[in-house]
């Protein structure tokens, strides 16, 4: 046994597949992969354009990136469409690729990128993953670039495949060209296209923008399915909450409609709940539950409308609420899903409330790409329980759950939950009333993930007046802002990390746990991640660089700690770092604490893949200030000045 022994071979490779391509992948099924000394392949470019592909279609991502090339060769055209279009490639590869093809093409970065979408038939398996990172590239384009290519957008919302003409519609939103989408899609088919493209639009500012526009498609459809495809939408508006709710509201009652409206709704802030509506459809949705098939009593719809009931429940007074309660419990124990986040390394919901002595069930529901799990503790043991788990690591822990202590301060465990699946933790909540932590139990996760179950007497009374628990690790932060690389100009770097002070940034350093992974000056535990005291060399010389390592840490991943992902023989999952191989097994570092590496025979893997994404999550810094920011890289400025002083 290596790892997690429950995960059914299917999901994991639905998870492998979604990293790299079909033939790559198949190229590792003779038991090789992608973390030895990849040797230089001999590809003939001077080949017909179906050979040159076939042969670039047989190589794995890395065997790709090895292949010599220049971006002063027109030859080298197909290798860097390769990069560009292969599922798995870092950003940065990706990146380089594109500016390579627009030197060598004398095109545009928005030209090369649709005609890149266009190569790809929404018919073919695994081409969605590949039109997702294409379509990422294109809305980061400026609006400049976007506006000047404001022709070739419009060809493309034209294109008779509906994923691909919504990217059209969503990059002629980002090119800031609403107003002009809106009065010119009159059809059925214009209309849906356009509101499933604005659903692709990554800024919130200008889907907020549209939604008196959106809304006005629920109230005067063109047609059904654009009143239905509108409520979808409304999902994704972050605005005009009240005005959604007294809108979708009503709707509850035409069946066709009512998984989405429940959806939607979900989405209303509970603040922007009116009292007397909510009371209303509370009632519509209990009653709604009761006559619902007890086999049907576990699909997203029906959690998604008890969770809806809960947060309606909220706003009426207890003399109206308890009974209403009390009608659903005889329909469904209370259930709260837990979701990971991807790339951030925590859990969305920070805490929920259930009632002492009663049912509950918690749903993990795994969006990150690395296997989690989630542990319930007594309350003030959350520390206590990850380190034991982490002892106790892949096999031998309670009830055969990975990491997970035999100790009585557990109360309640998942298995480690693979990408993209989930489980359900059925139990009867603690009778005593207090704070129970919950925490993922894989290495060095529990400084991130974590959250509270709430323990109270009334849950009705709880959710009229919620207080929020106390953070168990200690952390009296709270979110800042999702910070990104545009939030710090190059212009403005140089003057803003002038006159900073190393110690405030050395405090920081270790405040934000980059001392636990990663050694800088006085700091020298960290051995995960790379040594930062040369940091600045290896950005060569370029802060901006340095920010958006920190920000976008899986931009650039250097291969010696990229995560890997390992399929065996068993259908068991093992994820960590490589460390050493030969031709007879491969050492993996699942728990960079105890440097104790699992020995995988050669023979017993199925498949390895390493994974684009970075060990560091995303979001670390995002409950700091920009000002502590700027602190924190004027402390890493403090060390590279010092050995350069130090090296004279």
């Amino acid at each position: 046994m290596y790892g997690i022994g429950s995960a059914r071979s299917v999901s994991i490779l639905i998870a492998l597949f979604s990293l790299g391509s079909t033939q790559s992948l198949f190229a590792q099924h003779d038991h090789s992969d992608e973390t030895a000394k990849v040797s230089v392949p001999k590809i003939y470019l001077d080949k017909s354009p179906k050979i040159v592909e076939y042969q670039l279609q047989r190589l794995s991502n890395d065997q790709l990136l090895a292949i010599e090339r220049t971006s002063e060769d027109l030859k080298y055209v197909p290798v860097y469409s390769a990069i560009l279009m292969r599922e798995g490639m870092p950003r940065a590869e990706r990146g380089a690729a594109l500016d390579a093809l627009v030197k060598l093409k004398k095109t545009s970065p928005v030209h090369e990128l649709v005609e890149a979408l266009k190569t790809l038939p929404g018919s073919s398996k695994g081409n969605e993953g590949r039109r997702a990172s294409l379509a990422e590239s294109l809305y980061l384009q400026s609006k400049t670039a976007l506006t000047e290519h404001q022709e070739l957008l419009q060809d493309l919302t034209k294109h008779s495949d509906d994923q691909l003409s919504a990217i059209g519609y969503a990059a002629l939103f980002v090119a800031g060209q609403a107003d002009a989408l809106w009065q010119s899609s009159e059809s059925a088919t214009q209309i849906n296209r356009l509101l499933s493209g604005l659903q692709m639009v990554p800024q919130a500012a200008i889907r907020t923008a549209q939604h008196a526009q959106v809304l006005a498609q629920v109230d005067s459809p063109v047609t059904e399915k654009s009143r239905q495809i509108a409520i979808q939408t409304l999902a994704h508006v972050p605005a005009g909450f009240e005005a959604t709710f007294r809108t979708l509201a009503p709707l509850i009652d035409i069946p066709q409609l009512r998984a989405d409206v429940i959806h939607t709704l979900l989405k209303v802030p509970p603040e922007h709940l009116p009292p007397k509506s909510s009371s209303t459809l509370a009632y519509k949705l209990v009653e709604y539950a009761e006559n619902t098939p007890a086999a049907e009593r576990t699909n997203e719809t029906f959690l998604d409308t008890a969770q809806l009931v809960d947060s309606l429940l909220a706003k009426l007074p207890s003399s109206k609420s308890q009974p209403l309660r009390e009608r659903l419990r005889a329909t469904t124990v209370r259930v709260i899903r837990v979701r990971t986040v991807h790339e951030e390394m925590r859990y969305d919901l920070p805490y929920f409330a259930v009632e002492a002595g009663r049912p509950a069930q918690v749903v993990l529901i795994n969006e990150d790409l690395m296997p989690h799990n989630l542990v319930i503790t007594v309350p003030g043991a959350l520390q206590e329980v990850a380190e034991l788990g982490m002892q106790v690591g892949p096999n031998g822990g309670l009830d055969g759950k990975q990491y997970v202590p035999h100790s009585e301060k557990v109360l309640f465990a998942t298995n480690m939950v693979p990408s993209e699946q989930q489980e359900m933790l059925t139990f009867v909540a603690p009778n005593e009333p207090g704070e129970y932590p919950y925490v993922c139990t894989f290495p060095r996760h529990w400084m991130r993930m974590y959250g509270v179950m709430v323990v109270v007497e009334n849950l009705d009374a709880w959710l009229q007046d919620p207080q929020i628990p106390t953070d168990p690790v200690g952390s009296n932060r709270s979110f800042v802002k999702n910070w990104s690389v545009e939030d710090f100009p190059v212009e403005e770097l140089a003057a803003s990390m002038r006159g900073r002070s190393p110690s405030i940034g050395s405090r920081l350093f270790q405040e934000a746990s980059c001392a636990q992974c990663h050694q800088a000056g006085a700091w020298r535990d960290g051995t995960v991640g790379p040594n930062l005291d040369e940091l600045l060399v290896r950005q060569k010389g370029s802060w901006p660089a340095v920010v958006r390592e920190i920000l976008d840490p899986s931009h650039t991943i250097d291969p010696k700690y990229a995560v890997h992902i390992i399929l065996t023989v068993e259908n068991q999952t093992i994820t960590g770092l490589i460390i050493g191989e030969d031709k007879e097994q491969v050492l993996v570092l699942d728990n960079p604490e105890s440097r104790q590496p699992i020995h995988i025979p050669r023979d017993d893997i199925e498949i390895m893949r390493r994974t684009t994404i970075s060990m560091m999550p995303k979001g670390l810094l995002d409950r700091y200030s920009r000002d502590e920011i700027y602190e924190l890289l004027g402390f890493l400025e403090s060390i590279q000045k010092g050995l350069a002083e130090t090296s004279r």
